[in-house]
């Protein structure tokens, strides 16, 4: 499967480590030195974090759903903006992009700008979703892999791959070593939110999930090494 372009899914959960919250400093480092090791041996990486370490929606019936969902776009920001930051002490050349503007902090997105810094070997951040309420980040990583080309979107989680049951709650839970998006969408799984999943189907788009938590699980889904569960479009 060609892999020279990636777009890179992190969980804001897994950037925060064991501490659950907010960033563990030595796993982004960890993430960044991954990375960078990818990008050296000339692959062109995007990255989108998700901003559960910070909102995970609504805390009460009380609070408007949109503005619950404008603040997960700014823990977004937040996270890209971390990230990027400790990518830059690893010694990567990084941007972040988002769809709406956030003064002298990000730029606007640009499909053309993007795919150049691809190709000048930047690091680039889709930061705040794709800039509207209702939809989750699943659906950024979708879209933006879609819109640069992407051959397949890498998804780093706090989970090593697809069960058929919640390997939490029953040890005997099977892991899938491959399957179809189509399967996703017709058993509504949950890997990724639905309306995404059928985005990626029609579009053709594979997605690699894996445990971000696990050793050089980055480098090891760019080198044949995978271990987690290959979804197919």
């Amino acid at each position: 499967m060609k892999t020279d372009r990636i777009l890179l899914k992190l969980s804001g959960e897994a950037l925060a480590g064991d501490k659950h919250q907010g960033f563990d400093e030595k796993t982004v480092l960890d993430v960044a030195r991954q990375v960078k090791s990818v990008v050296d041996a000339g692959k062109q990486v995007a990255i989108v974090i998700g901003g559960g370490n910070f909102w995970r929606g609504r805390t009460s019936e009380n609070m408007d759903r949109v503005k619950a969902d404008q603040i997960g776009m700014l823990a977004t920001v937040m996270n890209c903006i971390y990230a990027a930051d400790m990518f830059r002490v690893a010694g990567l050349k990084t941007r972040i992009m988002t769809p709406f503007i956030c003064a002298n902090v990000t730029e606007l997105f640009n499909r053309d700008t993007a795919v150049e810094a691809l190709e000048n070997s930047e690091v680039v951040f889709f930061a705040g979703g794709i800039g509207h309420p209702y939809f989750s980040t699943d659906m950024a990583t979708v879209l933006m892999a879609i819109e640069i080309s992407a051959d397949v979107i890498l998804s780093g989680k706090a989970i090593d791959g697809v069960y058929d049951s919640d390997p939490k709650m029953n040890p005997n839970a099977r892991k899938y070593d491959m399957m179809n998006m189509k399967e996703i969408v017709e058993n509504k799984l949950g890997v990724i939110d639905l309306a995404s999943a059928v985005l990626a189907m029609e579009n053709h788009m594979p997605m690699m999930l894996f445990g971000l938590n696990e050793e050089d699980s980055i480098i090891k889904a760019m080198t044949g090494k995978f271990s987690g569960t290959y979804i197919n479009a």
